[in-house]
């Protein structure tokens, strides 16, 4: 009814929650929005859309830039506009044609989620978000380690993320409908398995996506993520660039304590001319 939609988006007096202003923000003036099932869908793929730009327009220049192509990692190896398009146009096609409608189909099946009236602590979104991406590292270890010793698996799955043995922003979608299909999975189930604020899921989804789109940059930049957490906790677009080059190692998305665990992580022997 009317009166249950506007007690819905009545912002809260009552909390004194840093991220709370935002939240009743959202709330009020953002409702349709953050509460459509193709939002997650929507923030997901425009996040890999313009984190992937300026890699792209670095790629492009190539060593017109020389303060920043010094750290290309496989130099000897540059993308085209033809292959940047070919893995956009992938990650596009696989999106509408399997991934929205399988949001639509989860509509019509799973019960529409309701919207906390109360916004999360900055420390709840650190550690949800934290023991989210901690959990989809290992699913997909697991998975990717499988795939990769499978060669049934690995050919009709997996190979296509390895058409080129030196990654650029835009292949990091540049998945098989399987794959995608999986990480997709994991990425919308798993925050609802640990009881995650919508907030924090949006949150986590954004960063992810960084981290995946900065893993196959294709530059050792000094100020990337891998750089900045101490004790080579994040593998990096170091440890990918390597996994393309031997695909036997760093099968790990984000973080290399599992690639160390098992003895599958391999430092990074960079390329010269």
């Amino acid at each position: 009814s009317f009166g249950e939609l506007a007690f819905q988006i009545l912002p809260s007096k009552t909390s004194d929650r840093l991220l709370q202003p935002l939240w009743d923000y959202l709330l009020f003036h953002h409702l349709p929005l953050i509460s459509s099932p193709l939002f997650p869908v929507l923030l997901a793929f425009s996040s890999y859309f313009f984190f992937s730009i300026p890699f792209a327009i670095l790629d492009l220049l190539g060593e017109k830039v020389p303060s920043l192509y010094q750290y290309k990692i496989q130099p000897q190896r540059q993308p085209t506009l033809r292959m940047m398009a070919k893995s956009f146009f992938t990650a596009l096609f696989n999106h509408f044609f399997f991934v929205l409608p399988a949001v639509i189909i989860g509509t019509l099946i799973l019960p529409a989620p309701t919207m906390p009236q109360e916004a999360p602590t900055p420390y709840e979104v650190l550690i949800d978000g934290l023991a989210t991406l901690l959990l989809f590292d290992t699913q997909y270890y697991i998975w990717h380690f499988i795939h990769h010793k499978h060669p049934q698996l690995y050919r009709y799955v997996h190979a296509i993320h390895h058409e080129y043995a030196a990654p650029f922003s835009w292949s990091t979608e540049h998945l098989s409908i399987p794959e995608l299909m999986t990480v997709g999975l994991w990425s919308n189930q798993d925050p609802i398995f640990l009881k995650c604020h919508p907030m924090t899921t949006w949150c986590t989804t954004v960063f992810s996506i960084w981290m995946s789109v900065e893993d196959h940059v294709g530059y050792d930049l000094p100020w990337t993520l891998n750089h900045l957490v101490p004790f080579g906790l994040l593998g990096g677009a170091p440890a990918h660039d390597m996994h393309h080059q031997k695909p036997s190692s760093n099968f790990a998305p984000f973080f290399s304590h599992w690639d160390i665990i098992f003895g599958t992580a391999v430092p990074l022997k960079k390329k010269l001319r």
